[in-house]
């Protein structure tokens, strides 16, 4: 059986796809999940983080600009933009606790993005959601 981890995983690859203009990504995702062995409750997670983060994302790429300090949103990675997109869903909308979603987006980072990755998206993630104010401190 597939980890949330693993889960999370495929969902970068879905959003991935889905930035690179694969619009009809969501046609698709339910072979690519049972490709990747995502299957029953991990598969509903995948599928709920998915299809919440495509609905939400004019809200969460807001919020991740806020959080680009010396940054141009277009020039971060697509790879990098799929984790911190997941991760914002994560932390912003659904409430997930912030340490757990930043260590499964830096181990993503690991994985999947270059060796500066995972601490350009631990920074970016720390941020995320907090007070305005917080982030001056």
């Amino acid at each position: 059986m597939a980890t949330r981890h693993q889960a999370r995983r495929a969902v970068v690859g879905l959003l991935y796809a889905y930035d690179l203009g694969n619009d009809g990504i969501e046609k698709f995702s339910e072979e690519i999940l049972e490709s990747d062995k995502i299957r029953n409750k991990q598969r509903e997670f995948s599928l709920r983080l998915f299809n919440g983060t495509v609905e939400n994302l004019e809200k969460i790429d807001e919020e991740i600009r806020k959080h680009l300090q010396s940054w141009d949103y277009e020039d971060v990675g697509k790879v990098e933009k799929a984790i911190l997109r997941l991760g914002t869903y994560e932390i912003v909308i659904e409430g997930t606790e912030r340490p757990i979603i930043i260590n499964e987006a830096v181990e993503l980072a690991k994985e999947l993005a270059d060796e500066k990755s995972p601490q350009f998206i631990n920074g970016v993630l720390d941020a995320v959601g907090k007070p305005a104010k917080a982030n001056e401190e």
